[in-house]
Order: structure tokens, then sequence, then C-alpha cells
């Protein structure tokens, strides 16, 4: 079954406290989403597995563990997942870049898919996808299942924030896929946005309306 962890570090905490605020311009938006991107990226890489090789200090011969197995990609759901692979990036610098492009119906709030791009070897990866906020669960769940027809195995979620009816929906669909979030926010309103939620993340990063 899938496992959703709730990563409390204070400052995570502390910068999404700032993301909310509505009085946060768009350039300290996209910075501190980066920021928090970077942050929760290594709880997220924790069990990457590990291997011993042999390196050479300025004063010997050492044994030093360095990352093994499966490689990195970053999938980020078009276009507010974007601004989390900068932060992403600069931890895992190594790790390749893909896109899906899924917009939100507004009458029926279903996703509807537009663009997709994927490493060519990403069966052979650990998939992070990435998108700042869980509602609906609908774009995340459908990213997901885009993600399996194109072959990829090993997919974990990342989510700032996160509703309780997308925390369910996402589970239920994909058992096998493990949700990282920053906050688990109280519900969604009549018009599927997350409350208290962050506003539109899309319009809030890049100074839209």
């Amino acid at each position: 079954m899938s496992k959703v962890t709730q990563i409390k570090h204070p400052l995570i905490l502390h910068k999404l406290s700032l993301i909310r605020d509505k009085n946060t311009g768009s350039k300290d938006f996209r910075e501190l989403v980066e920021e928090v991107a970077m942050l929760m990226a290594y709880e997220v890489t924790r069990d990457l597995e590990t291997e011993e090789v042999e390196v050479e200090t300025p004063i010997c011969k050492t044994i030093c563990q360095m990352l093994s197995g499966k490689k990195v990609a970053i999938v980020p759901i078009l276009r507010a997942g974007l601004g989390m692979v900068g932060g992403m990036l600069k931890l895992i610098p190594a790790a390749k870049v893909g896109h899906i492009g899924l917009y939100r119906d507004e009458k029926t709030l279903k996703p509807v898919e537009y663009f997709c791009k994927l490493p060519q070897d990403i069966g052979e990866r650990e998939v992070i996808v990435t998108d700042p906020m869980l509602a609906t669960g609908g774009s995340a769940g459908d990213a997901i299942e885009l993600l399996k027809k194109k072959g990829a195995k090993s997919i974990r979620l990342m989510c700032l924030i996160a509703a309780p009816e997308g925390i369910k929906k996402v589970t239920e669909r994909h058992p096998d896929v493990d949700v990282y979030i920053g906050s688990l926010d109280e519900k969604l309103n009549e018009n599927g946005y997350i409350v208290p939620g962050l506003g539109d993340a899309g319009d809030r990063l890049y100074g839209t309306k």
C-alpha cells in the first residue's frame, strides 16, 4: 500500500507559511517553492541505495558511499510542477527531467492531457513526480497512469500541500506510489481548491491570472 509522508521540518513549515501569504509576490514565491522542493527532496530520496567505492583523498585512499542502482528522473506536471524542479536539481544535478502537461477542466474538474516528453530509459529510473498542490488528485493520478504506460516502474509523488480528497484518490488508484507532502490541509471547497491552500500555484509562480 502507499505510504504518505508529511515532512514537518521547521524550515519547510516556515517557508510554507510565507508561500501561503497572499502578499508574497511572484519573485519570492518562486524562490520559496524552489527552496521547499530542495528541502523536501532530501527526505524523498532518503532511501536511495548506495554502494562502496574507493576514493583517493589528498591524504590516502579510503572507502566511501556513492549512489548506486536506479538513476533519478524528475517529472513535473506542467506548469506549476516546473517551479519545484530547480531546487531538486541542486541536490540531484545528474537527474533527467521529463514533462507531463495536464490541465484541469474548470467545469468538470477532470484533467486533460496535452503534452508528454520523458527520458527514453524512464523504466530504469526512480521517478519523482512534482506538483505543488494535490487537490482533487485527478491530475496526479492521470500523470502517474501515463508514466506507467510509458514504462515507469518506481514512482514517487512530491507535493507542497495536499487535500485529504486528493490523498485518498491517488493512494487508492496507485497503491504502489509513495506520496510526500509538506502539509495536509483541511479540505477542498466547492470550486475544487484546497482550503486554506495557497491559491493557484501556477498563477502565483508566473504572475498570471
